[in-house]
């Protein structure tokens, strides 16, 4: 397959994992505060020269501008360069987490229904996230904080080369896990994983590159295609799911955790309504997260597009 041909998820993803590794390296020999003015060189590279990306942000912006009726959310071209240094903001944040510098204490946590306490429950749960914020952070709440172990469900290769660049400190309560299909081995591997205490995560807004099961649904007041993974599973797991994103706000996170779904349930007949009903709440309430922290959505892609539309 040309690389013209291939899904533009992939090709996005791929990019994304070279300007990872390309910052990895760097805040490795020069440190975080030398390695800014270079970071910005990166990023203004990658701007210039990424129309893809640079039209998907500016997309995104508009559209979130549009549905949420505020005027002050309509793209510029520094609002979209914006977007993509809050991105690598993100990934130097990625790699504080992991070499332990970002301490608990350093969070703000927001957990109304008190599900931290649940953690150590005698079965997990799910957590479901995006690619909104920082989810690596979420992740060190389960590393440095609960010392519970969280399985985190990813798609592609790539996906896993960014969590082992993470991982290079060494992160001892985090177990990847590379889902292609729901088979009775992978199932029976994440029920006997739930029984065990621990718990699963999973970004509830990258569609699989393979042939994964989508539904389409509104987001920001247009059809995107979503994966409909997190509430088949969560079906099949019969285990509650609860929404974890982690925004940052005046050079601090906060960690937002909440339930979603006491328990997703079909019958035969019903099992396509009820994954569409479900990641249609998932979309509305994504919406409203992306109002709280509009630069920090990191999916630049087209993201409204299908794959017939990619080329």
């Amino acid at each position: 397959m040309s690389d013209s041909n291939k899904h533009w998820a992939d090709r996005e993803e791929r990019g994304s994992y070279w300007l990872m590794k390309l910052t990895a390296v760097a805040a490795k020999l020069l440190g975080r505060r030398m390695l800014s003015p270079l970071l910005y060189g990166i990023v203004l590279y990658f701007f210039l020269f990424g129309r893809t990306a640079r039209q998907s942000a500016w997309q995104y912006q508009q559209r979130l501008a549009d549905w949420s009726g505020r005027d002050d959310l309509r793209p510029t071209h520094r609002k979209v360069f914006g977007q993509f240094m809050a991105f690598a903001d993100s990934m130097l944040d990625k790699l504080d987490v992991w070499n332990g510098k970002l301490r608990l204490e350093q969070i703000d946590i927001n957990d109304p229904a008190q599900l931290r306490g649940q953690l150590r429950g005698e079965r997990g749960q799910m957590l479901v996230g995006a690619h909104l914020g920082n989810l690596e952070v979420c992740r060190a709440l389960a590393e440095i904080g609960e010392k519970v172990t969280m399985n985190v469900l990813v798609h592609t290769k790539h996906a896993e080369q960014f969590n082992r660049l993470l991982g290079e400190a060494g992160a001892s309560h985090l177990r990847l896990i590379q889902v292609s299909e729901l088979d009775p081995a992978t199932m029976l591997l994440l029920s006997q994983r739930l029984d065990d205490g621990e718990w699963l995560a999973i970004a509830g807004d990258r569609v699989p590159l393979h042939g994964g099961r989508t539904v389409r649904v509104d987001f920001l007041g247009h059809d995107a295609a979503f994966p409909q993974g997190p509430w088949l599973l969560a079906g099949l797991l019969k285990c509650p799911v609860n929404l974890l994103m982690c925004l940052k706000h005046n050079k601090r996170y906060r960690l937002s955790i909440e339930p979603f779904a006491d328990l997703v349930e079909w019958k035969r007949n019903t099992r396509e309504q009820v994954i569409a009903l479900w990641t249609a709440r998932y979309a509305a309430r994504l919406g409203q997260f992306c109002l709280e922290a509009p630069q920090q959505w990191f999916n630049f892609y087209p993201f409204w597009k299908t794959d017939d539309d990619a080329s």
